[in-house]
Order: structure tokens, then C-alpha cells, then sequence
């Protein structure tokens, strides 16, 4: 992969920050589960969190490539930092930039390019996950305004949002996928509650919560682009979001990578550095192949976006990849590391933790064949 100057700018930028700034905490927020609102305002500062927002409403509007390389850098040392920063531009800033009015643009993008507020997506329900057309959550026209009511789960950035995307079903009489709006609702709005935050496995400084809608009233211009667009939108929405988990995934992997060859050339036994033994010397030469092919492809995902050319298919490709690859070479780490890579005394275990959501999160690992399957059946 050969970078410009300027992606090369805004990686050694991520990285620096990483260093200086989160690995000192990441530890401590990943034991605390505490969302790290002073270092998030410090990336909007940066420009972290307007890497999705044109630059006309304050925003970087960087290529995709030089934003996944932030995710990644930014991933590597924590990744409940990373997973912010990917949630709030994939997710939450670019439906509005790209497909919301120059109203909603004013209202919402400066702010969220400033770290003024963060931006985040409802989609995913109780009985609507993998089969996201199974959207129950309604909103119904009454006069002028949208009545909005249902719930949402999983919802990243949820308790710092200044305004959610929302998909509700607004052709109550369609089937499937078929009759799905989107919506911007501000998160202030009488009868929007963000529900407590979950207690997770891993990323645990990331703010995840449900959200509930109760005779949500919003003015007819909330709508996101056209009525009945909704499924369309969100597919058009995850697609970019699965570069992002690749990128956080990739980060993780690099993170757990990297702990493992050092302890590997540190740790002494019979005598020798560990790392001379063939068997570390096999693990790592496996998990420094994977993460390689996890980075092709992921950056091929953003050149083929950058270009304007399909890149779905590549994007869940990178994101399969990318995602078992994490599982794949944090849970090396911790062999490698043995005894210490169960504690919390080295950072293996907490890239092991985080890992996960990358196989879950924007699609399932099984969601993402279906899309591959088809792609290469129907090309």
C-alpha cells in the first residue's frame, strides 16, 4: 500500500496521539467501563471527528483510506477509542452529510466535526439484527409532524449524541425491508430515552445503550431523504461501516501483534529469547501473514470507495477478514504471553476482549459470507 503525503501526515497524527494520549488510560478506562469524554473532544480537535463531515459544514472530508488509517492507529492502542471515532463518522455522520438536507447538514455536522457532540445510528432492534428489514419501531404522519414509537439495541455513542438516525417503519402495511423511512431525532426530544449503558465483554469505554421512543413527535423535514428509502440508506450506510470495523480490527491486531513480538525477544527461557524457538517463531510468522492480508484488503475496500467504484463486496470481505483475523492473533498473543497474557498486567487480554464485537458488530462474520456468497455468484 503506498500512501501520499498527506495520509501519511494524518496517520503519523493518529499515531502520535495514540501514544501520548490514550495509552496512558486505556487500561484504566477498559476497568472503569467510564466513556473518555476529554480525550474524544481531543480528537475532535484534531479533526478526528470530521473526517466524515465536508469541509463546507466544518468537517475534514478526508479520502476514505486516511480515515481508516486514524481507526487503525487509533485501534491499536484502544480500542473502545477506535470504535468511537469509526461509529460517530461512519454511522453517524456521513447519512447526514451525504444524504440529509442542507438544514440537517447546518444543524448537526459542525458540531459533530468539533467533538461538540458526538452522532449515532438506531437500527438495530430486539427482533431486528442480521435481518434488519425485520424494523418494528413505527412512525406514523399526524398532520404535519411524524409520531415516532418502538426501541432500538446496541446503539453505539448513544448517552453523547446530540442527534441519532433513526430507521422506522412508516408504511405500516408493507412487508419486509419495503416501506422503511429514516429520521434525524435529536436525542433532547420529549419521549426519546437512552437507556443505561450496557456492561460489556470488551470495548467497555465505548458508550453502548438501548433507546426508547415513546409518541416521539418530530417536524416533517426530521425525515432523511426520501420516505421509503430507509432500507436502502442503511445498506448503502453499513457498507462503509464495515470498513470502519475492519479498520478497528486491523488496529487490534497490530496492537496484539506488537506485544507479542517484544515480549517474545524479552522473555528468557532455557536460556534463550523465546522468540528463537520455532514454535513462537510459527505463531508469529501466522500472525503477522493474516494481519497483512487483513490490511490489502482493507485498504483496497477504501481505494475502490475513494475511486467511486462498487466496493460492498470488498468491504465485507475486509471486514470478514479482518474481524477473525483479530480473534485469530489476540488470542496467539495470549499463548504467546502465557501466564501474562491472562492478566491485565499486559494489553493481550483486552485486545481479545474487544476483538469480538469486530465478528459481530455491522454484521455478523455469517452475514458477511451471505454478501460475499452472492457477490461471486451473481458477478
Amino acid at each position: 500500500m503506498i500512501l501520499n503525503e498527506n495520509q501519511k501526515m494524518i496517520r503519523q497524527m493518529a499515531r502520535d496521539f495514540a501514544a501520548s494520549k490514550l495509552a496512558p488510560i486505556a487500561a484504566e478506562i477498559d476497568r472503569s467501563g467510564e466513556f473518555p469524554e476529554t480525550t474524544v473532544k481531543e480528537m475532535g480537535a484534531l479533526g478526528f471527528l470530521g473526517l466524515a463531515v465536508p469541509e463546507a459544514y466544518g468537517g475534514v472530508d478526508s479520502d476514505i483510506t486516511s480515515y481508516a488509517l486514524v481507526v487503525e492507529e487509533i485501534s491499536r492502542v484502544c480500542g473502545s477509542h477506535g470504535l468511537t471515532v469509526a461509529a460517530h463518522n461512519s454511522l453517524g455522520c456521513w447519512p447526514i452529510a451525504h444524504l440529509g438536507s442542507d438544514a440537517q447538514k447546518q444543524a448537526w455536522l459542525p458540531g459533530a466535526a468539533t467533538g461538540e457532540h458526538l452522532l449515532s445510528f438506531g437500527l438495530t432492534e430486539a427482533g431486528a439484527g442480521s435481518d434488519a428489514g425485520g424494523t418494528r419501531t413505527t412512525a406514523v404522519r399526524d398532520g404535519d409532524q411524524w409520531v415516532l414509537n418502538g426501541t432500538k439495541m446496541w446503539i453505539t455513542n448513544s448517552h453523547y449524541a446530540g442527534a441519532i438516525v433513526i430507521t422506522a417503519k412508516t408504511d405500516l402495511e408493507a412487508e419486509g425491508s419495503r416501506g422503511i423511512s429514516a429520521f434525524v431525532v435529536p436525542t433532547d426530544t420529549p419521549g426519546f430515552t437512552v437507556e443505561k449503558k450496557e456492561d460489556k465483554l470488551g470495548m467497555r469505554a465505548s458508550d453502548t445503550a438501548p433507546l426508547t421512543l415513546e409518541d416521539v413527535r418530530l417536524p416533517a423535514d426530521a425525515l432523511l431523504g426520501e420516505e421509503g428509502g430507509g432500507f436502502k440508506y442503511f445498506m448503502m450506510t453499513l457498507d462503509g461501516g464495515r470498513i470502519s470495523i475492519a479498520a478497528v480490527a486491523l488496529g487490534l491486531a497490530v496492537g496484539a501483534f506488537d506485544t507479542a513480538r517484544v515480549y517474545a525477544q524479552e522473555r528468557h527461557q532455557f536460556g534463550r529469547p523465546i522468540a528463537s524457538f520455532q514454535a513462537i517463531e510459527f505463531m508469529l510468522a501466522d500472525m503477522a501473514t493474516q494481519i497483512e492480508a487483513a490490511r490489502q484488503l482493507t485498504y483496497e475496500a477504501c481505494r475502490l470507495k475513494d475511486v467511486g467504484e462498487s466496493f460492498g463486496h470488498m468491504a465485507a470481505m475486509a471486514k470478514l477478514h479482518a474481524s477473525e483475523t483479530a480473534m485469530f492473533v489476540t488470542d496467539r498473543a495470549i499463548q504467546i504471553l502465557g501466564g501474562y497474557g491472562y492478566t491485565t498486567e499486559y494489553p493481550a487480554e483486552r485486545f481479545y476482549r474487544d476483538a469480538k464485537l469486530c465478528t459481530i458488530g455491522e454484521g455478523t462474520s455469517e452475514i458477511q459470507r451471505m454478501v460475499i456468497g452472492r457477490h461471486v455468484l451473481t458477478d
